[in-house]
């Protein structure tokens, strides 16, 4: 009865200095820590995996555009420029990790204050990097990042425009990124959709423009298709700013405190950190692995494969599993926020078996009709399809293992343990299939299915200690908190 009485009496609003009422906050979804958690779990994942399915049509658009109009050689350019650039990407988005961590704490604690400030100075410290390290620094360091990856000449005269373009013109996407992870983790995954599903619209159409030309417009290649990728985040990114100032949002910006908050940027590093070395280990790991493709005597068409069925078609599987990875974080983490660990667990669990049927779906049309897929981007020549089957139906077993394992880092992650994660990403995406490729080369000769194999070897071992670990539980115990203000 007194319960009752409470959520009947009317709500007295808190003023400013002018004595105008502010806004009530807006509620946090109760069902995600208290109701059935299959349901949960499901809530934001398929909004979720959704957007990422959508997302990953942009990159589609670009190489099936590139791959027509020009040739593999700019599938190459793009899939070269493209893990740089992610190698890069990744570790900055290591603050909306952390940040997330903090969200998905705060919100389950259902505390308004400390989820808005955690929100704010991550999007300080992500407008920093964009503006003031990755645009300088990205632009006049991309000719010495081609060369690591030794693509030929024509490809990175293709490659160098498209990355300069993409490290100067990022903030948006951070933005973007930065908006969606923190929406998710407070429980709403149907914004980040509708973002998604802006951004990925008006992509498409900068890019038919852009990358083919159109009247007056000139047809700018491979560079058009950054181009347009900038443009269309920079919008959503704006709106998304506008929207987090009004405070119409789950989370919003605070009505006071714009100065950086170097307490709560360190909490966002402290969790975020060891997740942006591991999202840098395991780039580092793919951008050796296109080294060894690139040496081979096939290389030009080896890595144009691997950039169309890994970096493209391969998204089906880890775009949607990446979605998985942030709503096994976000129940879980709400959940502990909540004093729950064990719904973390079954909400873990659960995520990892929603993967493993994606996965499973997915995979079959990967084992079946490679060449179909490979002739959606242009690749028909003998040599390019033989490989890239290998490589599809390689995919169709690997993603098996690579789906249930990010829903188990997710897990990791969303609870705050994210150096585990760390380690088992240097094990699984650097030691091995590197180490296999290099005793393969120095003792014989590396063939393409060599490294297939390797990214198999890799994706198993990954899922085998991210479950381990997780089931250990040693998570329980990790404290998530950051001092409430003065005010």
């Amino acid at each position: 009865m007194a319960e009752e009485l409470v959520d009947n009496f009317p709500e007295v609003l808190p003023t400013d200095e002018a004595g105008v009422q502010a806004p009530p906050a807006k509620k946090y979804d109760r069902s995600i820590v208290e109701g059935p958690l299959v349901r949960a779990v499901w809530k934001i994942a398929w909004p979720a995996v959704l957007t990422n399915l959508i997302s990953g049509l942009q990159g589609w658009v670009d190489q099936i555009m590139v791959g027509n109009l020009i040739g593999y050689q700019a599938n190459a350019a793009i899939g070269a420029a493209f893990q740089i650039f992610l190698f890069v990407i990744t570790f900055v988005g290591s603050i909306f990790i952390g940040m997330s961590v903090l969200v998905a704490r705060f919100t389950g604690a259902n505390d308004h204050e400390k989820v808005n400030r955690s929100v704010y100075q991550g999007f300080l410290a992500a407008l920093f990097i964009a503006l003031g390290v990755l645009a300088p620094i990205g632009y006049f360091a991309s000719p010495y990042l081609l060369s690591l990856v030794r693509a030929a000449p024509d490809v990175q005269a293709e490659a160098l425009p498209f990355l300069r373009i993409m490290f100067t013109c990022s903030v948006g996407m951070l933005i973007y990124f930065m908006v969606s992870g923190a929406l998710r983790s407070a429980g709403d995954a149907k914004t980040p959709m509708v973002l998604g599903i802006v951004m990925t619209v008006l992509n498409l159409l900068f890019n038919i423009v852009l990358i083919r030309g159109l009247g007056p417009i000139p047809a700018f290649g491979t560079a058009g298709a950054a181009m347009g990728t900038c443009i269309a985040a920079g919008l959503v990114g704006l709106y998304s700013i506008y929207k987090l100032y009004s405070g119409t949002w789950v989370v919003s910006f605070p009505k006071t405190g714009y100065a950086p908050d170097w307490k709560v940027i360190k909490k966002l590093f402290q969790f975020g950190l060891p997740a942006g070395i591991q999202g840098i280990a395991m780039n580092a790991g793919g951008v050796l692995m296109y080294g060894f493709m690139g040496s081979l005597a096939e290389g030009k068409a080896t890595q144009a494969v691997y950039a169309v069925a890994y970096s493209q078609l391969f998204l089906l599987v880890t775009w949607s599993s990446n979605a998985l990875m942030g709503a096994s974080a976000a129940v879980a983490g709400q959940n502990m926020g909540a004093g729950h660990p064990d719904r973390s667990v079954k909400a873990v669990r659960i995520a990892a078996g929603f993967g493993l049927a994606g996965a499973a779906f997915v995979g079959l049309f990967f084992f079946f009709l490679p060449r179909q897929l490979l002739a959606i981007f242009g690749m028909t020549d003998p040599t390019v399809v033989e490989i890239g089957t290998e490589l599809l139906r390689v995919l169709s077993v690997s993603g098996l293992f690579i789906s249930t394992a990010l829903a188990f880092t997710g897990g990791l992650q969303g609870t705050g343990d994210t150096k585990s994660p760390l380690y088992i990403s240097i094990i699984s995406q650097v030691l091995l299939p590197v180490g296999i490729c290099l005793a393969i080369q120095q003792t014989g000769t590396l063939r393409p299915m060599h490294i297939w194999l390797a990214v198999l070897t890799g994706h198993v071992s990954r899922f085998v200690l991210s479950f381990i670990r997780f089931n250990q539980q040693r998570w329980r115990s990790i404290k998530v908190d950051i001092e409430r203000t003065a005010a």
